[in-house]
């Protein structure tokens, strides 16, 4: 089994100096706005994704 991947920047600022946190599973810490954050995966989406599912124009 493979290591969960990790952030590769911070959702709030987009540095990348980012270390993990004590608070739990997925939680994130950036040095550089000092703020905490944490990831979670949701699931799979029931019929996945398709260009048109979104009601946007076909190009």
């Amino acid at each position: 089994m493979s290591e969960r991947a990790a952030p590769f920047y911070c959702p709030y600022c987009g540095d990348e100096d980012l270390r993990p946190s004590e608070q739990g599973h997925g939680a994130w810490e950036c040095a550089a706005c000092n703020r905490a954050f944490q990831l979670k995966f949701l699931g799979l989406l029931a019929r996945g994704l398709r260009p048109n599912d979104a009601g946007g124009e076909q190009i």
